[in-house]
């Protein structure tokens, strides 16, 4: 009896999407059939590749409404959101086009005996494995560059929304994208490790830090195989003054998305004394005050639903976890009445002086605070973290915003601004178990194509060949 796929909507448990799970064969039989369509897409001048990019861009205008409901109704999030994120699918397309043009395309250099040629080609068949919490924009920041390069794709999305994940190859198939180039296989763990156990030439991956760990080993005897990983992080916002305005950067921070964002702040470091103590409380304030919805209610609000119950439940596992470790409650985390269990309140634990606070992401709007007597405890606070995806400072010197620059070991270092805060046309990654030195964003180019460097004459002519003796005449 084959597998069975299901999604459902958190906020009222309605479920959207169900469909098969692809298998070991589906798996093995998509990457033959991406195989045998690649190379007259890889040998098409870049200029068909980049005018099927721009139709899907215009099919994803066409239905932007209808794809946005789609994504709230799969992940829980606020409909201004999910618009939000299908506006950063359809602006993808013009940056993945500027980016390969800047970082890879064909570069031309004159030599004495003719020219010196810098080309770029695809890998093959890249599989892309993607998350729930921006179930298209984030493999659509894969997709796309890897397209435009030449490959062929196979994707797996998050088993919690396989129905945007559909949508989006449906998008591409509309576009004219020719068959076998963008394969979909529906499924959880098994299909995920499937695919990557199959003849791909490339991994591109959104997740957790776990999950890359995981994948590292899978293809550790795999060097071929290039991997692309973009991983969690427990990152630390450092709010150094200006109370009042602070808190607003900080709630952005920690509970946008309900703080399901691996960029979110999820350890405030403040000053001890009054200057901190103004600091958190102004943020326990807003926090309290920041009302939750689901997507199709009417009003405004600022969260949405966890992406499930199972995520709540591990939330509130983890928090249980810090406050039975000694973490004071500034902010209770809990759940509201009336709602589904996948709704939760926004969370705010004091955890100074506490040595055994486990180095991990609770993916959820959990912020934890840590006290220190000066800026040099700041900053080592901040880099105690065996992940450095993102950081950012709040504050008006900026002797203190060079220090973070210059001592701040992250991917994204932000000042006075959330530490979500991100641009496409920018490189968007981090250090440590954060990923592996592969950036995406505007840096995705250059994990899609490999260079080839080239000399070129025109004639065949000798050349010189030291140390031997001519015996002419």
């Amino acid at each position: 009896m084959m597998a069975m796929l299901q999604s459902f909507d958190p906020a009222s448990g309605e479920i959207v999407w169900e469909g098969p799970v692809a298998d070991a064969g589906a798996c093995r039989h998509a990457v033959a059939t991406a195989r045998s369509a690649l190379p007259g897409w890889r040998a098409a001048p870049v200029e068909e590749r980049i005018a099927v990019a721009r139709r899907y861009a215009d099919i994803l205008g066409e239905r932007r409404e209808a794809l946005a409901r789609l994504i709230s109704r799969e992940t829980g999030k606020l409909l201004w959101e999910s618009d939000a994120e299908v506006g950063s699918m359809i602006a993808k397309v013009e940056v993945s086009i500027r980016a390969y043009a800047e970082r890879t395309g064909e570069r031309r250099a004159n030599m004495p005996f003719g020219q010196a040629v810098l080309r770029h080609r695809g890998h093959g068949v890249m599989a892309v494995l993607g998350p729930y919490n921006f179930p298209g924009h984030l493999p659509n920041g894969h997709i796309i560059p890897a397209l435009i390069a030449g490959n062929a794709v196979i994707f797996k999305p998050s088993e919690i929304a396989p129905a945007t994940g559909a949508a989006m190859v449906d998008a591409w198939a509309a576009a004219g994208l020719p068959e076998g180039l963008l394969t979909l296989v529906q499924g959880g763990r098994a299909t995920g490790e499937a695919l990557v156990a199959s003849d791909i030439d490339g991994l591109l991956f959104t997740g957790s830090a776990g999950a890359g760990a995981a994948l590292r080993r899978a293809l550790v005897d795999r060097p071929h195989v290039i991997m692309a990983l973009e991983l969690g992080g427990n990152n630390p916002l450092i709010a150094w003054d200006s109370a009042e305005e602070a808190a607003s950067i900080i709630a952005n921070s920690a509970f946008i998305t309900t703080g399901q964002r691996c960029s979110c702040a999820r350890r405030l470091i403040v000053p001890a004394g009054q200057a901190g103590d103004a600091i958190v409380d102004a943020v326990a304030d807003m926090a309290a005050r920041l009302p939750a919805a689901a997507w199709n209610e009417p009003g405004e609000a600022f969260m949405g639903p966890l992406v499930s119950d199972g995520a709540a439940s591990a939330a509130h596992r983890a928090v249980g976890d810090l406050v039975a470790r000694g973490a004071r409650v500034v902010l209770p985390f809990e759940g509201i009445a009336g709602r589904s269990t996948a709704f939760v309140t926004p969370a705010l634990l004091d955890a100074t002086g506490i040595d055994d606070l486990p180095d991990a992401e609770i993916f959820a709007p959990v912020l934890t605070v840590i006290r220190v007597a000066d800026f040099d405890a700041a900053i080592a606070a901040a880099n105690a973290t065996r992940f450095g995806l993102s950081a950012g400072l709040i504050s008006q010197d900026p002797v203190l915003w060079r220090r973070m620059t210059e001592e701040s070991r992250a991917g994204v270092v932000n000042r006075n601004r959330p530490t979500t805060g991100a641009a496409g046309n920018m490189p968007f990654g981090g250090l440590g178990a954060s990923g592996n030195h592969r950036p995406s964003a505007y840096y995705a180019a250059d994990y899609c194509a490999y260079p080839i460097a080239s000399f070129e004459a025109e004639a065949v002519q000798a050349v010189p060949v030291n140390g031997l003796i001519s015996t002419a005449g």
